[in-house]
C-alpha cells in the first residue's frame, strides 16, 4: 500500500479557519499538540463527523477512498465510555459481526468475554475490544484519539506493542491524535506537530524529537516529560 498524503486540510466555521494543514502518513503519524490545536478537528474531519456548523475541505491522496466504518476506522479516547454498560459486548458490536470471536483472539483476548457487559471488564480489556472491533472491518487507515490516556503506564505500553504486533500483521495505517509525546515515540514513524491548526514541524519521530526545530515543539516536550500537560 502506498503512502496515504493529504497535501491540504482545511476545516472552517463561516469566516473562521480552524485548521489548516497538511500531512503523510508512511506507516503511522503522531498528530501532536496542546488541548485545542486542532487534533480532534482533523479526526473528526477525516472521519465525516464533523460539529454542526463546520466545513472541511481536503485534497488527499491515496490507494483507497475515506469511507468510515469501511476502510477507515476509529478508536476514542475512553473505553470506559466508548460502549454502552448495559449491553454484551457481542450486541454492540456493528460491523462484520461475524469476525468478533476471530478479533477477540487477535488482541488477546478470550471469546467468552464476548458475552460480558462492558462493566465487568478491566481498562486494559475494554480498550483491547474496542480495538478489535475497529480493526474487524479491515481498515487501511486506523485513527486512534488519545486510546492511551484513560490507561496506566503498563498498561499503555501493552496497549502500543498490541497495535505495532497487529499492524505488522493486517498491514494498515495510523494516524494517532496525542499529547502525550513519550507514547507518540514508541507508537509512529513519523510525527507532525501542530499548533492553533497550523504545522509548526514534521518529520521522523527520532529526529524531530532528537533535534526539534520549534521552541514550542521543545516546550512540549519538556513539559511531556516533566509529566504536565502544555498549554502555551
Amino acid at each position: 500500500m502506498r503512502e496515504f498524503r493529504c497535501s491540504s486540510l482545511k476545516i472552517r466555521k463561516e469566516e473562521r479557519v480552524f485548521v489548516d494543514i497538511a500531512f503523510t502518513i508512511r506507516r503511522s503519524l503522531a498528530l501532536v499538540g496542546e488541548s485545542g490545536s486542532g487534533k480532534s478537528l482533523t479526526l473528526k474531519a477525516l472521519l465525516g463527523m464533523l460539529p454542526k456548523g463546520f466545513e472541511a475541505h481536503l485534497a488527499c491522496e491515496s490507494d483507497f477512498a475515506l469511507e468510515r466504518g469501511r476502510t477507515v476506522a476509529y478508536v476514542p479516547q475512553n473505553p470506559f465510555t466508548a460502549l454502552s454498560p448495559l449491553t454484551t459486548i457481542k450486541d454492540q458490536w456493528i460491523v462484520a459481526e461475524e469476525k468478533a470471536p476471530e478479533m477477540m483472539e487477535q488482541v488477546g483476548l478470550e471469546k467468552a468475554l464476548i458475552d460480558r457487559f462492558p462493566p465487568e471488564l478491566s481498562g486494559g480489556q475494554l480498550q483491547r475490544v474496542v480495538i478489535a472491533m475497529a480493526l474487524s472491518s479491515e481498515p487501511k487507515l486506523l485513527l486512534l484519539d488519545e486510546p492511551t490516556t484513560a490507561l496506566d503506564a503498563e498498561l499503555r505500553s501493552v496497549i502500543v506493542e498490541l497495535l505495532l504486533d497487529l499492524q505488522r500483521e493486517l498491514g494498515f495505517k495510523m494516524l494517532f491524535v496525542t499529547h502525550d509525546i513519550s507514547t507518540a515515540a514508541k507508537l509512529c514513524s513519523d510525527i507532525t506537530v501542530i499548533r492553533e491548526g497550523r504545522v509548526m514541524e514534521s518529520g521522523k519521530t527520532e529526529k524531530v524529537l532528537g533535534n526539534p526545530v520549534s521552541p514550542y515543539t521543545s516546550a512540549l516536550i519538556e513539559a511531556n516529560f516533566a509529566n504536565r500537560e502544555f498549554r502555551s
